[in-house]
């Protein structure tokens, strides 16, 4: 049995990293994709992992399978395909650390994951299971993805969903509307940003998102907010503020979200509430996911990005002196 499971994209993000003596851009290979990147952070937080997947078999899917041996997670259920490249990721970064997707996966590797490929053994003895969007953008990893959640619910894991919503892998925005909302019902517990509470939920505001989320059989949901911090529910919960933890020097958000979201699983496994969370036991979970993810932010990457449990205690330490 392990702690937490999730199913979904391995990729590379090659992220802008200055410019060469010829004035051209500079990019550093760095392990990334959402559902891994939850995974690294509940795992350097003390927990058990493991992954769901599939990657080219090339010398960037090597490279993603070593990295995730590295960090403790377990390679079970990682495929590697001849039919298909690992899927690239190029992120340019803004100001603050913001940053812009461009992707090359027509198809991915990880788009061709099939429902016979599943791996039982980690979908089915899991604690927590987890799942995004992006492998909902296409077949056969839908319903592969699909699947395996429902499998793992069956088992009775907590499920929990992340859209991560990108939009230049959609056909529409309508389209992934229709494909989040049709996961949803899966979800035990939900985490949107601000701009997906809308896409998620047809809601008007992130209060009403979350009531929308809990009226819909959800045990807790979560929209953060970036630097506002995020708004958390439970039933018979109204929304709970939580503001964001200080980043003096923002780096790189890839992953932010992604550590926000495994920090907030991992406390809440570690509180024995993740099933349904109380009021203590959500803001508890939100202080540490929030302070995780500020210092996610102030590092290079979204894999290797993740604090240590130490990191995370010195820095709530801090901000309580």
């Amino acid at each position: 049995m392990v702690d937490i499971a999730a199913i979904g994209e391995l990729l590379i993000d090659f992220t802008e990293a200055g410019r060469s003596a010829g004035g051209m851009r500079l990019f550093e290979q760095n392990p990334g994709g959402a559902p891994c990147n939850l995974l690294a952070a509940a795992a350097r937080q003390g927990l058990s992992a493991a992954f769901i997947g599939k990657v080219g078999e090339d010398a960037q899917g090597r490279f993603l399978k070593r990295t995730l041996e590295k960090e403790g997670i377990d390679t079970r259920g990682l495929l590697l395909t001849g039919e298909a490249f690992t899927t690239l990721a190029f992120v340019s970064l803004g100001e603050g650390g913001e940053r812009e997707f461009s992707f090359a996966r027509k198809p991915g590797a990880d788009t061709l994951l099939r429902r016979d490929e599943i791996c039982r053994e980690v979908a089915e003895h899991c604690r927590a299971f987890c799942f995004g969007s992006l492998s909902l953008t296409g077949e056969p990893s839908r319903e592969a993805t699909l699947e395996a959640a429902a499998m793992a619910k069956r088992a009775g894991a907590a499920v929990a969903f992340d859209p991560n919503y990108r939009p230049m892998l959609w056909g529409s925005r309508e389209e992934a509307a229709g494909q989040i909302r049709r996961a949803l019902p899966l979800a035990d517990i939900v985490k949107l940003s601000e701009e997906e509470a809308g896409l998620a939920t047809g809601a008007d505001s992130p209060e009403q998102a979350l009531r929308r989320l809990i009226e819909g059989g959800a045990a807790a949901a979560a929209v953060t907010l970036g630097e506002r911090g995020a708004l958390l529910m439970g039933r018979e919960l109204e929304p709970l503020p939580v503001p964001a933890a200080p980043c003096p020097q923002p780096v790189d958000a890839t992953g932010a979200g992604d550590c926000w979201f495994g920090s907030f699983l991992a406390r809440l496994l570690g509180l024995g509430a993740l099933q349904s969370p109380g009021r203590e036991q959500l803001l508890e979970a939100g202080r540490w996911a929030a302070a995780a993810a500020a210092l996610s932010v102030g590092r290079r990457g979204g894999m290797p990005s993740m604090p240590t449990i130490a990191e995370i205690e010195q820095l709530l330490g801090g901000a309580a002196r």
